[in-house]
């Protein structure tokens, strides 16, 4: 991709066929990993290794094994991630009217999702919710996080001046936090503050905050080609500059230092947490993305420990994803993933935006069809 961010974060980028389809195969990667991580960890989240492996085997989990009633289910994380690439497009779509404030758009985008864990299902009254919102399957608690529901319980977007939930560094923030990466047009900087914005929503301690303003800027380097130790080492440069950023500068050094460390095993993992925190699901989703041999055997060592398993599996997904493309997803479990044809078309659509915009949709024409699936209101 050639060009850069426009100093409000508006993508100034020049894509060739070649690069659109690098790029949309990054998108559906990281979008299909992280939900195929997510539905690897649904039905251990809460279990010890002891009793994955008690009831597993030695190896523990090697393969989906039933959650919320079937394999394959995914949870929130999948859930919040997927509402905020459709709040990126909105976002986006919304430009035209001369209105840009990306937060306001992801926030009404997360208050869609905070629906869908209280009615039974979509309300067609409800015209300007979008495609997304009408998707039957997405109406269903996945053990959702209490800061994210808390947080999105009335219409007031928590800021970094008066943030939601002051306290809590919950790994709520993390887990949906890497489609702001993927705003590869935009200046790596834009993209970490704007994931921090949006995490103040729910979380407002600085570590649940640049947890995942972090986390994006980590997917912004792997979107645009880089390798994830750069990625990381980039990372680690922003968080610098920002008051309160030891906790997490200090769990992605934990993760960069275990891989130094030799062979990769549970018990690596469990020295950097057990994933409930951000920065800890950070450091383990990082660290297993790192040493990883291929996706299948990063997955499998992100959820097989006593800890958020769900979150820190979707979190290194998240990373291959980006990092290596769809077709490096095992294609067994891509096949058995629960809304996978959702994930696609939302991945799809956000790559059209992101590389085709202005000829879906502009100030004086758009297309009927897209506005329809994102209302500029």
């Amino acid at each position: 991709m050639t060009g850069a961010g426009g100093g409000d974060g508006a993508p100034t980028a020049i894509w060739g066929r070649a690069e659109q389809q690098d790029f949309r195969s990054r998108v559906r990667g990281c979008l299909l990993g992280g939900a195929i991580g997510d539905a690897l960890g649904a039905g251990v989240e809460f279990d010890s290794l002891a009793a994955i492996r008690e009831k597993w085997g030695p190896q523990g989990v090697t393969d989906y094994v039933p959650a919320y009633g079937r394999r394959g289910a995914v949870t929130d994380d999948t859930q919040m991630t997927l509402f905020t690439v459709d709040g990126l497009i909105r976002a986006h779509v919304r430009r035209d009217t001369g209105a840009w404030h990306p937060p306001t758009d992801v926030h009404a985008a997360y208050r869609r999702w905070a629906t869908t864990q209280r009615d039974w299902g979509p309300d067609e009254r409800r015209e300007n919710d979008g495609w997304l919102a009408r998707e039957e399957w997405l109406y269903a608690r996945r053990a959702p996080g209490n800061a994210c529901l808390s947080g999105l319980a009335d219409p007031r977007m928590g800021t970094l001046e008066q943030p939601k939930n002051a306290d809590s560094k919950g790994c709520g923030t993390v887990m949906r936090s890497a489609p702001f990466g993927l705003l590869v047009g935009w200046e790596p900087g834009l993209v970490f503050q704007l994931a921090v914005e949006c995490a103040a929503q729910t979380h407002g301690h600085p570590t649940g905050c640049l947890a995942a303003g972090a986390f994006a800027a980590i997917v912004h380097t792997l979107a645009r080609g880089d390798d994830l130790d750069t990625a990381v080492q980039r990372a680690l440069v922003h968080l610098s500059a920002r008051p309160g950023h030891q906790e997490t500068t200090d769990a992605l050094k934990r993760a960069l230092g275990a891989v130094r460390q030799g062979m990769p095993s549970p018990d690596r993992v469990a020295a950097l947490g057990e994933g409930w925190t951000a920065e800890e699901a950070l450091s383990i989703g990082v660290y297993c993305a790192l040493v990883a041999e291929d996706v299948r055997h990063g997955l499998l060592l992100a959820v097989n420990h006593s800890g958020d398993s769900d979150s820190t599996g979707s979190v290194c997904g998240n990373l291959l994803g980006a990092m290596h493309g769809e077709t490096a997803l095992p294609p067994g479990w891509v096949a058995e993933l629960e809304g996978r044809a959702t994930i696609l078309e939302l991945a799809d659509d956000f790559a059209m935006e992101m590389t085709q915009g202005p000829a879906l949709h502009g100030p004086g024409t758009a297309s009927p069809a897209w506005l329809a699936r994102y209302p500029r209101v």
